[in-house]
């Protein structure tokens, strides 16, 4: 027998194994998922609402060992809308913790600029909202969350009655509002990580910094505050040059950089819990020697959460 002959068969057998081992990293392109779904992959999901369609790709891992009782994580990314990166920073974590990761991809084509994705669609125009610019709730890009956690469900097989929420950066900033918006949502256990700046539960404050002006001016806060919450940002988080960082008045009023925002933004919701007799559920955590990075911030999310 040739050498050539004894390394076809050994090299074939290499990438067999190196293919396996990089399965959960590599994007199957499926109709959907069902409750056979393993490893990593997306899918297209179509949301409809009347004189509304939206198509996202939603990027998923699934762990071997899960079952109709594996909790489910749904991710929000940034602002670079990178949702399969996202996705990949839980890989190691789902499989250790067994969770399943749902990581919807809200592209700039299909929710443009911070309107449709971080103040959720709630308003034509977020940073002047008016009674006449309201987008009906079906509209909002907030409602597309339980919709999504119902079809995951559907078509896992999976029973679980809540679902668990990291957002970061400007995927913190969707994950707080649609707290507030969305206060009958089903999500346990939440992180808002990092967000670049906060809608603040103060009514004296135009929104989107304040509630004033906004239709949650006169609505109870009550289950906001009781939600289970870890804010967390990074100690060396704390450049107020950053690029992507908002600055205005109202902006800044909140602090210069993120550790200072976020700072300022739990304790004001701490007092204002108290100022209500609400019970206030959240633990704030700055993540040591830790900066802006989304990789970081997820695995220590997932130490939160499982």
């Amino acid at each position: 027998m040739h050498l050539s002959q004894k390394i076809v068969p050994i090299f074939g057998i290499f990438m067999l194994l190196f293919l396996n081992n990089c399965s959960s990293y590599n994007d199957i392109d499926d109709i959907s998922i069902d409750e056979f779904s393993k490893g990593s992959g997306f899918f297209i999901y179509n949301y409809t609402a009347p004189n509304f369609s939206k198509s996202l790709r939603i990027f998923y891992h699934i762990p071997n060992k899960a079952n109709a009782l594996t909790p489910i994580l749904i991710v929000f990314h940034g602002e670079n809308r990178n949702a399969k990166e996202y996705r990949n920073a839980f890989v190691d974590a789902s499989n250790a913790k067994n969770f399943i990761v749902i990581a919807p991809e809200f592209s700039d084509e299909n929710f443009p600029q911070s309107d449709q994705y971080n103040l959720g669609n709630v308003y034509v125009n977020g940073d002047n909202p008016t009674s006449n610019s309201l987008n009906i709730e079906s509209q909002w890009t907030f409602s597309i969350v339980e919709k999504l956690f119902d079809f995951i469900k559907s078509q896992l097989k999976n029973t679980t009655n809540f679902y668990n929420i990291f957002g970061h950066s400007a995927g913190a900033q969707f994950a707080h509002r649609f707290l507030m918006f969305k206060p009958n949502n089903r999500a346990n256990q939440i992180v808002i990580s990092a967000a670049g700046w906060y809608t603040f539960p103060d009514i004296t404050i135009p929104f989107p910094y304040g509630l004033k002006n906004s239709i949650l001016e006169n609505s109870s806060l009550k289950n906001f505050f009781a939600k289970n919450v870890f804010v967390q940002v990074g100690e060396l988080d704390n450049n107020p040059n950053e690029a992507n960082l908002r600055h205005n008045f109202y902006a800044d009023a909140q602090g210069l950089q993120r550790l200072e925002r976020a700072t300022n933004y739990v304790d004001f919701c701490k007092q204002q819990a108290k100022n209500t007799t609400f019970d206030f559920n959240w633990t704030f955590y700055i993540h040591k020697n830790v900066d802006h990075n989304y990789s970081i911030a997820a695995q220590n999310a997932a130490n939160l959460l499982f």
